[in-house]
């Protein structure tokens, strides 16, 4: 039987400093890979659309801002909040420093204001596309889609806005 012994160079084994080199030389031989460009940033009104509709079907509630229960400014807060905006809490407040927005023009995301009584914006959805929005409507109902055609809607429809800027 033959007995190997390992190489020795001044008493130490040289196997793990032959292991060392030869990682080292696989590692030089890595293939180049180039940094990829980023695609064009996020649309802020899209990310914050959908963070509203995965709410759609949570309970309304007075004063609510999520994740499990939502007053229609609180979703609007909520819905901002995920993607890094900071609102104000109020749907008159939300109104008052909107960016407006002609209706014609509205992007998903958009913020659309409605005046339940009096003078003061009461009502905030965020806009979807095709006439539609997504909001907390009132007590005893949930996070759902409406149509801004619809009459009450319709009715007491006093304009929309932007809470961020739109990209180009």
């Amino acid at each position: 039987m033959v007995v190997r012994k390992p190489l020795l160079f001044i008493g130490v084994s040289l196997r793990p400093a032959l292991l060392a080199s030869l990682l080292c030389l696989l590692a030089a031989c890595a293939p180049f890979q180039r940094e990829v460009p980023a695609g064009p940033p996020a649309d802020p009104g899209r990310l914050l659309l959908q963070a509203a509709e995965s709410r759609i079907g949570a309970p309304y509630r007075y004063g609510g801002a999520g994740p499990d229960a939502f007053d229609c400014s609180g979703l609007v807060a909520y819905a901002y909040q995920q993607v890094g905006i900071s609102v104000p809490r109020t749907a008159a407040q939300q109104f008052a420093v909107a960016t407006p927005v002609a209706r014609r023009d509205l992007r998903p995301g958009d913020l659309v204001f409605f005046r339940l009584s009096g003078h003061e914006v009461g009502h905030v959805g965020i806009y979807v596309g095709g006439e539609r929005f997504v909001h907390a409507p009132q007590s005893g109902g949930s996070v759902r889609l409406a149509s801004l055609e619809d009459q009450w809607y319709r009715e007491r429809f006093v304009g929309a806005g932007r809470l961020y800027a739109a990209p180009q």
